[in-house]
């Protein structure tokens, strides 16, 4: 029996485990749909349609040293139909160095039999089992049952025969090594590739405001529309040139950022007005030669543009490290062996004469290669391993532009220098860290178990962090020691890509799970982490004081909010530490080093801030999902939030009505809200709530729809005459409830539930007993109000700015008179809900989506689903495992550099990826600014960022006189909001202050005593030099007697 892939290709369907594939129906409840709790995060990464097709696809990886697991790991992340093992090698101890799932009492077991279990356990919807056979190419038939193979750690004549066999048979191929600090990976998809979306980006729209008889189309208010030549778009909603909107993908032409061109538009009608365009991704068919052919002519992808002549050289230094192994059976160079390197380097040169583009070869590199030949790093390993595993899933799902077909990266920079390297230092000693100490030598492995770092998140980018740490030996030694802190529990959706955590770890704390997670990899690390559940902030400074900063060597970000990286970030700059830091969003990722008086910061830079969407275009003119949406969230909180809050305030805050209130400015917003949830709609049953539910339904989508089309009729113009409801301005339709409606019923259903959970209600989804309420309710006809403003654009001012400023007084009074007592309702609190996404059972996504589908109908926006509503309303960062492990592989490479101690910053790299494409980029740190000042013996040049001035507690007058010295006259001191001096004082201002203590000084100005745990206070200066010029110079650091 055959089935069909996305590419049209014939597959052999061999279901080689029936039990498992049993299971796996069983637990995706026998209908083939994707458990969205579990693969939320990465379903917005690859969408549905893609998911699907990995779920019927059967991969083989070979080879389960480091590299093979590592790709087996991220693939049972992903989800496909099944996942086979291949490798019957006994496991070695210098395994160890990059195979996390193996231990020490696995050695001399084979390597597939011992991992297959434990990849098992990533994903209980990725049957997991063993390719059963003593010889791959014995019988090349057996490669049949599989969509997908990938090859590591396979000698190349293998290589050539599986190869040719999965060529000429449609079996995707991927092939993939490492050695030491050199990795490559080849692909070859067959002919006819149909790649279904090339970018992962979304498609972009926007809004037409006109097309000119040429087929020039103008984007709305110079709107940028983004689209590159050649890009294909559709029409809709165009009037006046009705035949354009049939639907049909026209190739564009840019003409300039707000104007492209769809060419002939003759016989298509004249443009009157109105019209969205739509991007449409087209599928990219592609060619791929078998590997036989491109290892004579490769088509080489760069990884670094800084090595621009590197790939070709490396492919000739690989097939000559495979020709000597098979030479020398099957045993690579010995590591730092010269004789070896020799060796490789004549066949590599006779390889680079015989081959069409004769690459020079650099001595150095060539031989640098059979040095490390035998090398065995983690971070390679996680670099090529969610490289080679995102590969595996493009070719089955046919999302995302494949690798094509050759890919060589190194990262020499990182060797030690500060270390010595030789035959003797590099030999093995029989240890798990042998594949390591083979590329840098057992004096760097000694230096590197004795670091002490902070590893702060231990989420998906810190699960992989640890995991990589545990496989280096990071802090293994004696003085060694990691701490790590999140303040996080374990949720079902980080199941799918927090390796280092399982189903029953889910409620438990993510730092310790995760700590105990790699001290049963390495047990090396019992006793060497300090596990905290303290977010790194502030507030928890007396934690993370200034003896536990000093304590540190570096510390490694793993954070995924802007406002902790950049606290963090400021902690390292004060304290003078390195830093690492990455991030992932989707198939991109990022890292960052920062060295201490030598680069940036990471607040040096900052990302753009947030799209935000004009208040008059969510109150009344919406024209897309993303508008709708977020004013579902607004009303989400003014219902559910906001309410409660204000109501327990004033149940417990004394006085309440007599000063708050009046302070806050929207009084007569507040009363009513007291009103309303306290008197006239308290419930006191859940018939009450669904009664409550369906007005709401009421006000938002009939009565408020009527009012803005009675304020702004349909054929109403604007002053200069041209139709109020054109451009972004679209029309709306009152909606008429009806409870068979799916949409409109959930609305009831989901604002009923939470009404009655801010009233400790029992909530009900019994849908019969609903409809009987609904069925019982009168709704009283409303009547547009001709009293009633709404702004029509956001460049007018609001015509209900003020209103609060002419409320009757009298008016007012009589509502809060009203009011009953806080003390005649004793305990009665309101529970004001708290938004959370990933709770299905909770409403609070189905109220969201349900709201902000109707508003869309009232709009004719096209609807979005819960799982896209989620994705908007929550905020969610698309994750994917493949960028995680790929993107800390990176963040290790340039520990490495740390560790030794290296300040030349160009051997470092800080680097942006995207798998989509793939690309990427690698450019040196950019160096901290710098400053100058005149001083007494001439130009002092200052770093702006890390320098600063330290001083003892002495007193203002010293500390004056002491920056006179230095060719700097103070004007001004602050620490704080506290102003300290200022030359404009009164003379007999600071006369009083000048014999003070600077510390003294302090609090008596602030007020406020200097907490006990702090040791130093910061002052800010402002000075002028000795040629009287205003300079900007660092801070002051004031350092307190230990017993302050």
């Amino acid at each position: 029996m055959t089935e069909s892939n996305s590419n049209g290709h014939g597959r052999m369907d061999v279901d080689g485990n029936v039990p498992d594939v049993e299971q796996l129906k069983q637990a995706q409840g026998g209908n083939g749909e994707i458990d969205e709790s579990l693969y939320s995060r990465q379903l917005y990464v690859l969408g549905h349609e893609a998911m699907k097709r990995m779920g019927s696809s059967n991969v083989l990886v070979v080879g389960l040293r480091g590299l093979g697991v590592e790709i087996a790991k991220n693939i049972a992340l992903a989800g496909v139909k099944s996942l086979t093992l291949y490798d019957p090698k006994h496991a070695r101890i210098e395994d160890l160095s990059s195979q996390f799932f193996l231990t020490p009492q696995d050695v001399g077991k084979p390597r597939a039999a011992v991992t297959a279990p434990r990849v098992s356990e990533l994903n209980p919807y990725t049957p997991v089992g063993v390719h059963d056979s003593d010889s791959l190419i014995g019988d090349l038939s057996q490669l049949k049952r599989y969509q997908s193979v990938v090859l590591t750690d396979t000698p190349l004549k293998d290589q050539l025969i599986i190869a040719d066999y999965c060529h000429q048979n449609g079996i995707y191929l991927v092939v993939t090594d490492t050695f030491g600090l050199f990795g490559n990976i080849f692909t070859d998809f067959g002919k006819n590739f149909t790649c279904g979306d090339p970018t992962g980006e979304n498609p972009l729209n926007g809004i037409v405001a006109a097309i000119d008889s040429e087929g020039l189309v103008s984007a709305l208010d110079e709107t940028r529309h983004g689209l590159e030549d050649g890009d294909f778009v559709t029409f809709a909603e165009v009037e006046g040139m009705d035949k354009i909107n049939d639907g049909i993908p026209r190739k564009i032409t840019v003409k300039g950022p707000y104007t492209f061109s769809v060419g002939d538009v003759s016989g298509l009608g004249e443009y009157k007005r109105g019209g969205l365009y739509t991007q449409v991704k087209m599928p990219k068919i592609m060619d791929f030669e078998p590997l036989s052919t491109q290892l004579k002519k490769p088509e080489l992808m760069i990884s670094d543009f800084a090595k621009f002549d590197r790939p070709g050289q490396v492919h000739a230094g690989f097939q000559a490290l495979q020709e000597f192994a098979e030479k020398h059976g099957g045993e690579f160079p010995r590591a730092h062996n010269e004789e070896d390197a020799v060796e490789v380097l004549k066949l590599a040169q006779n390889i680079a004469s015989k081959s069409e583009d004769k690459p020079e070869l650099d001595e150095k590199i060539i031989k640098e290669l059979s040095y490390q030949a035998r090398g065995d790093l983690a971070p390679m390993a996680a670099f090529f391993g969610g490289l080679a595993a995102q590969e595996v899933l493009k070719s089955v799902s046919g999302k995302f532009h494949p690798i094509k077909q050759w890919l060589y990266f190194d990262s020499l920079e990182s060797l030690p220098t500060s270390t010595p390297r030789s035959e003797a230092d590099c030999k093995p000693l029989g240890t798990r860290y042998d594949g390591q100490i083979a590329v840098f030598g057992k004096p760097y492995q000694d230096k590197i178990s004795n670091v002490q770092q902070f590893l702060v998140g231990a989420g998906a980018i810190g699960c992989e962090m640890l995991k990589n740490w545990a496989m280096i030996g990071l802090a293994t030694g004696p003085k060694g020691k990691i701490s790590v802190t999140d303040m996080d529990q374990i949720e079902r959706s980080n199941l799918n890509r927090q390796f280092l955590f399982r189903p029953k770890d889910v409620g438990k704390l993510k730092s310790e799970c995760a700590s105990q997670a790699v001290q049963a990899m390495n047990p090396d690390l019992k006793g060497k982490i300090d596990m905290m559940k303290d977010r790194v902030a502030q507030d928890t400074e007396h934690i993370f004081n200034e003896d536990f900063w000093e304590s540190l060597d570096g510390v490694t970000n793993a954070l995924d909010n802007v406002e902790a990286r950049t606290y963090v970030d400021r902690r390292c700059v004060f304290f003078h530490k390195h830093l690492l830091d990455s991030g992932t969003l989707g198939t991109k990722g990022n890292i960052q080093v920062v060295i201490p008086r030598e680069t940036e910061s990471y607040s040096s830079s900052q990302d753009p801030p947030e799209q935000s969407f004009p208040m008059c275009t969510l109150k009344s003119f919406p024209n897309r999902i993303e508008h709708t949406i977020a004013w579902a969230k607004d009303l989400f909180q003014t219902y559910f939030v906001g309410p409660p809050e204000v109501v327990n305030l004033y149940l417990t805050q004394k006085d309440y009505l007599g000063s708050a209130l009046k302070q806050s400015g929207n009084e007569k917003q507040t009363l009513e809200t007291l009103r309303e949830f306290l008197q006239t709609d308290k419930p006191s049953s859940f018939d009450d709530c669904v009664e409550w539910a369906r007005m709401q339904f009421e006000k938002q989508y009939n009565n408020a729809i009527q009012q803005l089309l009675f304020n702004f009729p349909k054929d109403s113009n604007t002053s200069s005459g041209q139709p109020f409801w054109s451009g972004p301005k679209r029309a709306p339709d009152p909606l008429k409830f009806d409870p068979n409606n799916e949409t409109h019923y959930t609305f009831v259903l989901a604002a009923a539930n939470l009404h009655a959970f801010n009233y400790h209600i029992k909530s009900s989804s019994d849908r019969a007993h609903i409809l009987s309420v609904l069925d019982h309710m009168m709704i009283p006809d409303f009547k547009p109000d001709p009293g009633v403003k709404i702004q029509a654009d956001e460049k007018e001012p609001d015509p209900n700015a003020n209103n609060g400023a002419h409320d009757d007084e009298q008016a007012l009074e009589r509502i809060a008179k009203g009011l009953p007592q806080p003390k005649t309702l004793g305990d009665f609190r309101l529970e004001p809900v708290e938004f959370e996404k990933d709770d299905d059972a909770n409403f609070h996504i189905d109220f969201i989506t349900a709201c902000s589908n109707l508003r869309a109908e009232n709009y004719k926006i096209a609807t979005a689903d819960r799982h896209q509503t989620k994705f908007i309303a929550g905020k969610i960062i698309p994750a994917i495992a493949t960028t995680t492990a790929l993107v800390t592989g990176l963040v290790v490479l340039e520990l490495y550099k740390i560790v030794d101690g290296k300040t030349d910053l160009e051997q470092y790299k800080n680097g942006f990826i995207n798998l989509a494409l793939p690309f990427f980029g690698f450019s040196e740190p950019i160096a901290s600014p710098k400053g100058e000042y005149q001083g007494p013996e001439g130009k002092m040049v200052i770093d702006k960022l890390w320098d600063r001035f330290e001083t003892e507690d002495v007193t203002l007058r010293q500390f004056l006189d002491d920056f006179k010295k230095k060719g700097l006259s103070v004007s001004m001191i602050s620490s704080g909001v506290s102003l300290l001096y200022a030359s404009f004082y009164v003379a007999s201002k600071n006369k009083d202050r000048l014999p003070m203590k600077m510390s003294q000084l302090v609090e008596h100005i602030s007020k406020k005593k200097i907490p006990a745990h702090q040791r130093n206070v910061i002052f800010e200066i402002t000075a002028d030099d000795m040629t009287d010029e205003d300079v900007e110079i660092p801070y002051v650091m004031l350092k307190l007697d230990a017993k302050k």
